[in-house]
């Protein structure tokens, strides 16, 4: 009932997951990522546990095909899933149970993976994969925002649209953008929308976040000012 794309930033190393459906709620079940090694799309009859589970098992080591075949082993219901996976080298591994709703399918390409049920056709998934590849100029998210555009405009969720999601992880367990529109009559373009909101504040906030490497990170409200008012300029 969703499509959705993985893929990986050549410039930054963050792991993003845009997907959109006609059901409620998307974000909150189908993307999760592993900080620095790895994403997972867990969709059609979803079963969060492959999200939860599959970030623990990226974490302890394993690469995505081995990722999969453990999720696949424990979940009798695996015919009626889709999932796909992108681990830190590159490498993906997808499922999609033969009883899954059509149109279904998943394309793998350099650095990204695209997979959908419950379709209006084929191009769906073509045309996701051919905006992503050819828009590499874009920042990252855009990139993502406008391939899940183009694979509405060519039907997208045969039922309709409803909700859409966007989730960025950079180096940190904390996400460097997570959008959602639970519940809108064009949830792509509320992401597009928040997207753009997104740099007033947050894109220069985040850098004083604590992260790993500095736990303590930025608490100098002029520093973050001074950074919100050169972007103001900027843009002006």
């Amino acid at each position: 009932m969703t499509w959705s794309i993985i893929a990986r930033d050549p410039a930054t190393g963050q792991f993003g997951i845009a997907v959109a459906t006609r059901f409620f709620a998307v974000g909150a079940r189908v993307p999760f990522i592993a900080a620095g090694l790895g994403a997972i799309a867990t969709q059609a009859f979803v079963n969060p546990y492959y999200g939860i589970d599959g970030v623990k098992l990226l974490r302890e080591g394993l690469n995505a095909h081995d990722v999969l075949a453990a999720l696949l082993a424990t979940d009798d219901g695996r015919e009626s899933r889709q999932v796909h996976i992108m681990d830190a080298s590159g490498a993906i591994a997808a499922h999609t149970g033969r009883d899954c709703t059509a149109w279904f399918g998943h394309i793998a390409g350099g650095g990204f993976s695209v997979a959908g049920n419950m379709l209006a056709g084929a191009d769906v998934l073509d045309e996701t994969a051919k905006t992503y590849i050819a828009n590499d100029s874009l920042p990252f998210p855009r990139r993502l925002l406008m391939s899940m555009r183009a694979g509405e405009a060519a039907g997208g969720d045969k039922r309709g649209k409803q909700s859409a999601a966007l989730l960025i992880h950079g180096e940190e367990e904390w996400p460097a953008l997570d959008l959602r529109a639970d519940d809108h009559p064009d949830p792509i373009g509320e992401l597009e929308r928040l997207e753009q909101v997104s740099h007033e504040v947050w894109v220069h906030f985040r850098d004083s976040l604590p992260t790993r490497q500095n736990p303590s990170g930025n608490t100098d409200r002029d520093v973050i000012d001074t950074r919100i008012a050169a972007a103001r300029t900027k843009a002006q």
